[in-house]
C-alpha cells in the first residue's frame, strides 16, 4: 500500500525542519551563533532561505530547536503512558522533569553557548510554550473531556511554570563580570517546585473526572 500524499508531505516538512536545526547548531557550535546568518544555514541544509523562513523566525531559534526538538510531543507522550490510576498531578509533573532532566556532557556544552548569549538565551526560555497545545491534547485525553477549558488553562498553566523554572534557572542571580551564566541549582527541584502551585487544579480535575 502506498503512503497517502499527505502523509508524504508531512515527512518531508519534519525531514526539511531537522535537517535546518540540525544545521543551524552545528554552525554556530563551529563559528559563533552571531557569525552565522540565515542564508548560511539554509544553503547547510540545502535549502532556500525563503523556505527557512516557513519554519523558523530566527536564527536563535532554529538553534534552539536542536536542543528541544520534538520535546513537547515527547511530554505529551509521557503524560499518555502514565497508568490511569496515577494520579493527574503526578502524571504531569513527572514527565515534565523527565524531559527536562540535567542535560549529558554533549548537552551542557551547547547549554554553556546558549546561556552566554541573551537572544539564545531567551529564545531557549520561550521555547517551553510549546508544550501547551499537545499537553493540552493529553489532559483532556487522560480526564476524558475534550470539550472544556479545562485541559487548556491547565496545560497554559504547566508552560508557565515551565518557563519561569527555565528562566531562573538560566539567569544568574548577580552579574557576572565575565558574561558567563552558570545555571543555577538542580533543575529537577526547580520544575517541581514551579510546578507545586498547580497540584490542586490538577487534582481538582481529576476530583471532577471521577464523579
Amino acid at each position: 500500500m502506498t503512503a497517502r500524499p499527505s502523509g508524504l508531505r508531512e515527512r518531508k516538512k519534519q525531514a526539511t525542519r531537522k535537517a535546518l536545526r540540525e544545521a543551524a547548531l552545528r554552525l554556530a557550535l563551529e563559528r559563533g551563533p552571531e557569525n552565522v546568518r540565515v542564508d548560511d544555514i539554509a544553503e547547510a541544509a540545502g535549502v532556500s532561505p525563503r523556505t527557512y523562513n516557513n519554519y523558523f523566525s530566527s536564527r536563535e531559534q532554529a538553534i534552539v530547536a536542536a536542543i528541544t526538538a520534538d520535546r513537547e510531543a515527547r511530554v505529551a507522550a509521557a503524560v499518555a503512558a502514565r497508568p490511569s490510576d496515577v494520579p493527574l498531578a503526578d502524571a504531569v509533573v513527572d514527565a515534565i522533569v523527565e524531559q527536562y532532566t540535567e542535560p549529558d556532557e554533549t548537552t551542557r556544552d551547547v547549554l554553556l553557548m546558549v546561556t552566554t548569549r541573551p537572544a539564545l538565551r531567551d529564545a531557549f526560555i520561550d521555547a517551553a510554550r510549546s508544550i501547551e497545545r499537545p499537553l493540552a491534547d493529553a489532559i483532556a485525553s487522560r480526564l476524558g473531556d475534550a470539550d472544556s477549558v479545562t485541559p487548556h488553562v491547565l496545560a497554559a498553566s504547566v508552560a508557565a511554570a515551565v518557563h519561569v523554572a527555565l528562566e531562573r534557572w538560566v539567569t544568574p542571580e548577580l552579574p557576572s563580570p565575565t558574561g558567563l551564566v552558570v545555571p543555577r541549582g538542580s533543575l529537577p527541584d526547580l520544575l517541581r517546585s514551579a510546578l507545586a502551585p498547580l497540584r490542586p487544579a490538577l487534582d481538582a480535575a481529576d476530583t471532577r473526572q471521577e464523579r
